[in-house]
């Protein structure tokens, strides 16, 4: 027989064993985590984005939450991506509403920062996943050029060009028209996104300016509003918004207007994720990837309109 001591000892090592197999174990089944702080999620934008984002969790196998404030407000974001944080996750995605939730990005050090839809000069900040915004407004500003003659007048509707996404959208628009000749006889920034007040805009502008032939804008929810006040006066003439949304796209298929740019919300969700597994892994990225911007036409609507509305539905 055995003695005592060789028996305890013979069962420690099986019991060694185990556990070390149950640790291995254990840690080959944890999947990798990543939170998402969007700016909101309640409008089609940000819907189509984070079916983009969980369509990437599935694919690559992510432990993912989406996290969405309960006001689009900085504030209430910054406090979000905070509790975002206390979880640890592997990586964090935010959607930055403004520069002012830079202090709070900047104060995470040990957890990598992705940035989505808004691009931030933080320190800390890994990789921007979106759309080249300069590039988005000299595409618009080429697009309605093409629908206009040299010379032709169009008026420019802007939301608050303090946010840099805005802002860089007009200086490209701007440089496209001004160098095919077209007129910009008409800017107004700063509007909020309030049908009531876009309508007194139009309103009194083609009241001033009868002989306005086109628009730009920064995007969609100012875009909407001015193509029906131009269709309850009867007037069609090309507006330009950089969204892309179910509506616009619409407007595209029944030739209200000739067409539009666009920007692919769903591929920036689904990218970063992309780049948060490669974050996770270990492998290089690019400080910006670049998730595209599309022209889109009446031969093309349909087709994306009726992908948005599977999944917005």
């Amino acid at each position: 027989m055995l003695k005592k001591g060789k028996i305890y000892l013979i069962m420690g090592a099986v019991i060694s064993v185990m556990v070390l197999s149950f640790i291995t174990v254990s840690f080959a089944d944890k999947k990798p985590t990543v939170v998402v702080v969007l700016k909101e999620g309640n409008t089609e934008y940000w819907r189509i984005m984070k079916a983009g984002i969980e369509k990437g969790f599935k694919d690559f196998d992510i432990d993912g939450k989406v996290m969405v404030p309960s006001e689009s407000k900085a504030q209430v974001q910054a406090e979000l991506i905070m509790r975002a944080y206390k979880e640890k996750p592997d990586v964090i995605i935010a959607a930055p509403n403004g520069s002012s939730v830079s202090p709070t990005l900047e104060s995470v050090t040990d957890v990598p920062i992705l940035l989505v839809d808004t691009d931030l000069p933080i320190k800390n900040k890994t990789a921007y996943i979106g759309t080249d915004n300069l590039d988005l407004g000299k595409k618009a500003g080429a697009f309605l050029a093409s629908q206009l003659q040299p010379g032709d007048k169009i008026a420019i509707i802007a939301g608050d060009l303090s946010l840099s996404v805005f802002n860089e959208r007009i200086d490209g628009a701007t440089i496209s028209l001004r160098n095919a000749g077209i007129q910009i006889a008409y800017v107004k920034t700063g509007i909020q996104d309030n049908s009531k007040t876009i309508k007194s805009v139009i309103t009194k502008l083609l009241r001033d300016q009868p002989d306005i032939k086109g628009f730009v804008t920064t995007h969609d929810t100012i875009a909407l509003p001015v193509i029906k006040e131009l269709e309850e006066q009867g007037l069609l003439m090309p507006v330009i918004g950089p969204d892309g949304l179910t509506e616009m796209l619409k407007f595209i298929a029944n030739e209200t207007i000739p067409g539009t740019m666009a920007q692919n919300p769903y591929d920036m969700g689904y990218l970063s994720v992309e780049t948060a597994m490669k974050v996770i892994q270990g492998e290089n990225v690019e400080p910006f990837v670049d998730s595209g911007v599309d022209i889109i036409i009446k031969e093309n609507a349909q087709h994306r309109l009726n992908f948005y509305e599977k999944i917005v539905k």
